[in-house]
C-alpha cells in the first residue's frame, strides 16, 4: 500500500510468515532494539494463540529484525506511570504470553542475531530451542537499573546450573553466545550468515516427526519436571503407554520394520 503525501504508513510490529508447516515471528521494532512494549506483548500473545490452536502448524521459530533479538521491557513505557496496578499488569500481560509458549503443542525456536537482555533474555530462555549468532550476547541488566529480573529468573534458572543464573542476575554482565551454550541457555553458535538457514534446518527436522508425538512428548517433558523421580516416572509411564496406543506410533513402528517412510496422521 502507497502512502499519500505527508502521510506515514507505519511498519507492522510483529511480522509472520508460514511455509511447510513452520511458522516464523519476527519481532519487527528494530528501531527499539525490539523491545516488548505492551503492543508487541499482545500481538504476540494473539499470534501464539492462533498457533496453538491450529494444528497444521508444527513449528515455530521466534526472530527479530534489526541488529538486536530483544532488549527487553520498553523501559520509557514502564516510566509513563507510576501507578502500581500498571506495572503489575504490565508483568502478568509478559509472564503469560511467556507461560503461553511453554503450554503451546508445537516446538518454538528462539533464533537469536543479536542481544538479548532481561525480558529478552527471558523470552530466549522460555523457548524450547534456540540458536544464536556467534554475534548473540544475553544479560539480564534489570539491576544495573536498580531492578532485579525477578520474572526473567524464572525461566533462567530453570536453563541454567543455579550459580550462572545468579552471577548474571546479580550482575547484569553479559555472557557470549559460547558461554550461552556451555551453561544451556542456547542450542548452538552459528556464523551470523548461517543462523537463518541452521534454525531453518532445526525446524524442518522436526517438522518431519510426529506431530501428535511432539504435542504428548513436550507437554510430558515440562510436567515431569516439577514431580519427585517416582511420580515423573508413574507419569511418564502413563504418557508413553497412550502414545503407543496411538496411530502414528503403530505407524511409525510398521514403517521401521518395513524399512519405508512413515505416514504420518497425527494421531
Amino acid at each position: 500500500m502507497s502512502a499519500k503525501p505527508g502521510e506515514v504508513i507505519s511498519e507492522p510490529i510483529l511480522l509472520r510468515e508460514g511455509e511447510d508447516g513452520i511458522v516464523t515471528l519476527t519481532l519487527n521494532r528494530p528501531g527499539q532494539y525490539n523491545a516488548l512494549s505492551r503492543a508487541l506483548l499482545s500481538e504476540l500473545q494473539t499470534a501464539l494463540d492462533e498457533i496453538g490452536a491450529d494444528t497444521s502448524i508444527r513449528v515455530v521459530i521466534i526472530a527479530a529484525s534489526g541488529k538486536a533479538f530483544c532488549s527487553g521491557h520498553d523501559l520509557k513505557e514502564m516510566r509513563s506511570s507510576e501507578d502500581k496496578a500498571f506495572h503489575q499488569a504490565l508483568f502478568d500481560q509478559c509472564s503469560k504470553m511467556m507461560l503461553t509458549i511453554n503450554a503451546l503443542p508445537q516446538p518454538v525456536i528462539a533464533e537469536v542475531n543479536g542481544i538479548a537482555t532481561a525480558a529478552g533474555c527471558q523470552l530466549v530462555a522460555s523457548c524450547d530451542l534456540a540458536i544464536a549468532s556467534k554475534e548473540a550476547r544475553f544479560a539480564v541488566s534489570g539491576i544495573n537499573v536498580g531492578l532485579f529480573c525477578s520474572t526473567p529468573a524464572v525461566p533462567l534458572s530453570r536453563n541454567l546450573p543455579r550459580k550462572a543464573a545468579m552471577q548474571m542476575l546479580l550482575t547484569g554482565d553479559f555472557i557470549s553466545a559460547m558461554e550461552a551454550q556451555a551453561n544451556g541457555l542456547i542450542n548452538e553458535v552459528v556464523e551470523a550468515g548461517e543462523l537463518k538457514q541452521a534454525t531453518w534446518d532445526l525446524a524442518c527436522k522436526i517438522a518431519t516427526k510426529s506431530s501428535h508425538a511432539i504435542r504428548l512428548g513436550k507437554h510430558m517433558f515440562y510436567r515431569q519436571l516439577a514431580m519427585d523421580l517416582s511420580e515423573a516416572y508413574a507419569f511418564a509411564g502413563e504418557k508413553i503407554t497412550c502414545n503407543m496406543d496411538s496411530e502414528d506410533a503403530r505407524e511409525g513402528i510398521d514403517a521401521f520394520i518395513e524399512k519405508r517412510k512413515p505416514e504420518w496422521k497425527g494421531r
